[in-house]
């Protein structure tokens, strides 16, 4: 039977439509208790947090042993200069990996898998990023949103069977959902999937396809049209890779991360089994969302990697290499970043371990949690890779390749720095972390009151809404101007004796998140519907909101290892020095709140696109080729050769 004609126009959606595409997709029940979600709205649960939950013995040892494992793998299988210097994993490196078991570690034994927990797979993928980015990068793709985690979450058992043995041994798998003109903002999806009998018939183009070169499954979102018996929507899909009109039209190549096989995919006339789809139809955004709750902590865990290797380093280096008489660390100039290194490594952690954690035991929701781990992680660990290669001077500028080439110490500092930059951008940007998290952090307001400042709504509708809401305000507001952080004595235990007094930071946090409350509610009565438009605003409280899980997570972890007798008087020092660094950069963002040039940027802004400001341009060239800014993704035959590698 011959597939049905597609269509090759891209939906045409208003903002108003495209908003409301993404907010159908979020999980919208809080069905948990969430210690971020109550920090937005100024209580502090520290009970959520404290003590530090455990793992499972048994989940200690499959974990460390696999560990041990890995290791040996990473220190004795990959070399991290052929990757950078080839651009490309090498097959034996990842055929290492499957036989290892690395591509099922978050799987269950009984498909094959190692079955292990979100705590130890995140260890894993710390240890094997600080061996090469570009593989941690694979692993997660592969395990976080690929294939393996939405139908662990929402496949059929007959899904699970057929394809979850695969991807614990053999077949990588790819995640696709970027277009060459859609980022954040799916509504405007054009790939579609057009039922046919017992199939769906797929069209479209596929943009920075992570794993997509050599992924043998790929998990496709496309836009099933609307008919009689078919809901439509975005859907979910299973794909083969190697099905007849699949084609991988180009490797694509990034300042970092040069191993990542990552790609542009075209689908023309693929036809896949209804029993492939994942979820009902429409769901696909939902599953997405949903999949990335703890998917995301993937990209932290290689932040804390990256961390760890950045202080060693940092401290090695700075040791020996001296300046007007003495190490370069005992100046303080030097020595101020290897403390904010040492620190944020600390926090980073804490943040990352307590997050996976709660996962593994899956009592508390840590949506909130995962999307602050991700933002605050990324941008942290992009500032103490700079700060290592200001350490090193012109040596962090070299190439590793250069240095042991002169016969240095092959250091690979300004990699880090380049591999760890798109953290900022993977799996949600800094700009859409902050409007996402920002979203979840109004939530409470917006059930009551949001229908306050809709204007589609009626008159009588917004009078249930003002009634709802003088009930809530009535008894959430008086419980903001005071509380435990205002009592000397409050969080006793995180003072014990010869240790720095953390209750004092955790008393600041309580104080601080009932001010954050504050501060939203005023801005929400300031500014009404309008709120979202603020997004400079609505930034920097998702800053003091995760400045704040970052403390909080920095005080119960030290305090955890004191009473396991594992370095504590170390880690409270570390904690110490971070809660004091973190309170600076939350006052700064206090005072920013309202003492900012948002306004003026706009304005700015309005010129710059309106072409006032040319002027500025002149006396440059422009090195930049003649292209289109966006390439043309029309549905339709590959004209390029297919460069689909398979590792087997």
């Amino acid at each position: 039977m011959s597939a049905p004609t597609t269509p090759s126009s891209r939906p045409t959606v208003t903002e108003r439509e495209a908003r409301q595409v993404a907010e159908a997709a979020r999980e919208q029940d809080w069905r948990k208790p969430s210690f971020a979600k109550e920090l937005f709205l100024g209580r502090f649960r520290l009970d959520l947090l404290h003590p530090h939950p455990l793992p499972a013995d048994e989940d200690v040892q499959r974990g460390e042993e696999f560990l041990a494992k890995l290791r040996d793998f990473c220190e004795t299988k990959i070399d991290g200069s052929v990757i950078e210097r080839d651009a490309r994993i090498p097959d034996e490196v990842i055929t290492g990996l499957k036989e290892l078991g690395a591509l099922g570690m978050k799987i269950d034994t009984k498909y094959g898998g190692l079955g292990l927990t979100q705590v130890y797979y995140n260890k894993a993928l710390a240890l094997v990023g600080s061996a090469n980015p570009a593989i941690g990068a694979l692993l997660s793709a592969h395990q976080s949103i690929g294939v393996p985690q939405p139908l662990k979450m929402f496949g059929t058992q007959e899904q699970k069977d057929a394809f979850l043995p695969r991807c614990a041994r053999t077949d990588i798998s790819a995640f696709l959902l970027t277009e060459p003109d859609v980022g954040s903002d799916p509504a405007r999806l054009a790939t579609t999937a057009v039922p046919d009998g017992d199939d769906y018939v797929l069209d479209g183009v596929k943009l920075w396809t992570t794993n997509g070169v050599v992924a043998d499954l790929l998990v496709v979102m496309a836009r099933v049209p609307k008919s009689e018996g078919h809901k439509g929507g975005i859907t979910a899909f299973v794909v083969e890779a190697a099905s007849e009109g699949v084609t991988v039209e180009n490797r694509n190549a990034f300042m970092g991360l040069r191993g990542l096989e990552n790609g542009v995919t075209r689908f023309h006339r693929v036809r896949v089994p209804a029993a492939h789809r994942i979820g009902p139809e429409g769901a696909g955004l939902k599953i997405a969302l949903t999949t990335l709750n703890t998917g995301r902590l993937s990209l932290p865990a290689m932040c804390v990697g990256a961390g760890k290797w950045c202080l060693k380093i940092a401290r090695e280096w700075s040791a020996v290499r001296e300046q007007w008489g003495k190490p370069v660390a005992l100046h303080e100039a030097v020595g101020s970043k290897i403390a904010f290194i040492a620190a944020t490594t600390f926090a980073l952690e804490a943040v990352l371990d307590l997050s996976s954690q709660m996962a593994d035991e899956d009592r508390n929701d840590i949506r909130i949690e995962a999307a602050l781990a991700k933002l605050y992680g990324s941008e942290m660990a992009c500032l103490m890779a700079d700060h290592l290669v200001q350490i090193r001077g012109g040596r962090g500028f070299e190439t590793a390749a250069s240095l042991e080439a002169r016969g240095e110490r092959a250091v690979p500092a300004e990699q880090i720095l380049r591999d760890l930059r798109i953290n900022r951008i993977f799996e949600g940007s800094t700009e859409i972390m902050h409007l996402l998290i920002a979203r979840e952090a109004v939530d409470a307001h917006l059930s009551v009151a949001g229908d306050l400042i809709d204007p589609e709504k009626t008159l009588s509708d917004k009078a249930r809404a003002g009634a709802q809401a003088g009930v809530f305000y009535a008894k959430w507001l008086p419980k903001l101007v005071a509380g435990p952080g205002q009592l000397p004595r409050s969080y006793a235990d995180f003072h014990p004796s010869g240790h720095p007094d953390l209750s004092g930071h955790l008393r600041y946090v309580e104080r601080t998140a009932r001010k954050l409350a504050r501060s939203t509610f005023y801005a929400m009565s300031r500014w009404q519907g309008r709120m979202e438009t603020k997004q400079g605003f609505l930034g920097r409280i998702v800053d003091i909101g995760a400045e704040l899980f970052a403390m909080s997570a920095a005080c119960v972890r030290a305090e955890h290892l004191r009473t396991r007798g594992e370095h504590g008087r170390e880690s409270y020092q570390l904690a110490d020095a971070f809660c004091r660094q973190a309170r600076i950069r939350v006052e700064e963002l206090f005072g920013r709140l309202w003492t900012n040039t948002d306004d003026l940027d706009r304005k700015v802004v309005k010129g710059v696109l309106g072409g006032a400001y040319e002027w500025l341009e002149q006396g440059i060239v422009d090195p930049s080729g003649d292209g289109p800014w966006i390439a043309d993704a029309s549905p339709g035959a590959s004209q390029r050769a297919n460069v689909h590698r398979p590792v087997r």
